[in-house]
């Protein structure tokens, strides 16, 4: 939950698109409409205020295209013709400590 009206009753909330346990951290995907993008951050940044132990990361339009590139995959057969393929892909995302995000390699 993000937010409650003055009953304690939820009004917003956030769930975000995948777990992964081995790392520990959520994952939420948009790709596509910016007007998405910018509310997707808002409510990231609202998550990570109200509850600072949660780890969630956005993967973004770019990111997603750099792992279809990474390993060898097509784009979606829905998204034909929609998304400007890199040429290369962007260096790997590091968090603080410079660990690789998601342990590519």
């Amino acid at each position: 939950m993000l937010a409650w009206d003055r009953g304690g009753n939820p009004t917003q909330a956030f769930t975000p698109d995948f777990y992964l346990p081995d790392y520990d951290v959520f994952i939420e995907i948009t790709t596509l409409n910016q007007k998405l993008v910018t509310k997707k951050n808002r409510k990231v940044r609202r998550l990570q205020e109200l509850y600072p132990d949660v780890r969630c990361k956005i993967l973004y339009q770019r990111d997603y295209l750099n792992l279809l590139i990474k390993y060898g995959l097509d784009e979606p057969s829905q998204m034909k013709g929609t998304l400007k393929m890199p040429r290369r892909p962007a260096p790997p995302r590091r968090e603080e400590g410079g660990q690789e995000l998601f342990g590519a390699g």
